[in-house]
């Protein structure tokens, strides 16, 4: 067990013969028979030719997508009964989500977008969120950039705020697909320390969908999907 993990405690996340199959006349299969488990702490990099299902047992693990077979359990708790109104209080408070086009929004600042998600949970006041929001700014090296709007900010700096924002109420857990897929190799080594750190210095579960070797090499864990499956044997 990696060593942030809590002796005794369950898995971080859990997935238990998880599938996801689209409906149709000729009904598509993205993701099947997939178990696997992820410690605390842990830094794992998902990894697979393209359309092998990557990104979507990332969105399952993080609740973005319904599994049509199997379960995810998230710190020890079966999330297959939740509502949506569960599913979005518990993304809020136990994910964080970075994707490699950063989708913040262009009429807000880089602060009004780390502040989004605080103000959607409610947990803190104004104030409170606003401080929260800059310091998390300010340690991603973003602190003279807070007022500044996505188009005024290179495609590293866009990320790091996209960090931020993941890491916006403290969640155990940070998902990302492809966060250094549209950047620079100066800006990807960046963004690659920034989550390999929140690992190391903050105890945070990191999984990441990638096709970048260097990035993956970072991880404590490569997982090779092919098909829809893990495949054991993978290598790129």
């Amino acid at each position: 067990m990696n060593p942030a993990g809590r002796e005794g405690s369950p898995p971080m996340l859990t997935a238990e013969r998880l599938g996801r199959v689209l409906p149709g006349e000729v009904p598509v299969t993205l993701v099947q028979d997939i178990s696997l488990t992820i410690d605390r702490g842990e830094f794992v990099a998902i990894m697979g030719p393209s359309g092998s299902g990557k990104s979507s047992l990332l969105y399952l693990l993080g609740l973005l997508d319904t599994p049509t077979a199997g379960r995810i359990l998230l710190d020890g708790r079966d999330t297959s009964g939740y509502g949506e109104d569960e599913l979005a209080t518990t993304r809020l408070r136990q994910l964080g989500f970075v994707f490699q086009f950063h989708f913040l929004l262009a009429e807000f600042s880089a602060l009004d977008n780390v502040l989004l998600p605080m103000r959607r949970l409610g947990a803190l006041d104004e104030g409170s969120a606003q401080r929260r929001a800059g310091a998390l700014l300010a340690q991603l090296g973003l602190d003279g950039q807070a007022h500044k709007r996505p188009h005024q900010l290179s495609g590293g700096q866009r990320q790091r705020v996209a960090i931020a924002r993941a890491l916006a109420n403290d969640p155990p857990i940070i998902l990302a697909d492809e966060p250094t897929g549209n950047l620079d190799s100066h800006a990807a080594a960046n963004v690659r320390q920034i989550l390999r750190d929140l690992t190391r210095e903050l105890g945070k579960t990191v999984i990441a969908v990638t096709h970048d070797l260097t990035f993956a090499s970072a991880a404590d864990r490569q997982i090779g999907i092919v098909d829809g499956r893990i495949d054991p044997h993978w290598r790129a």
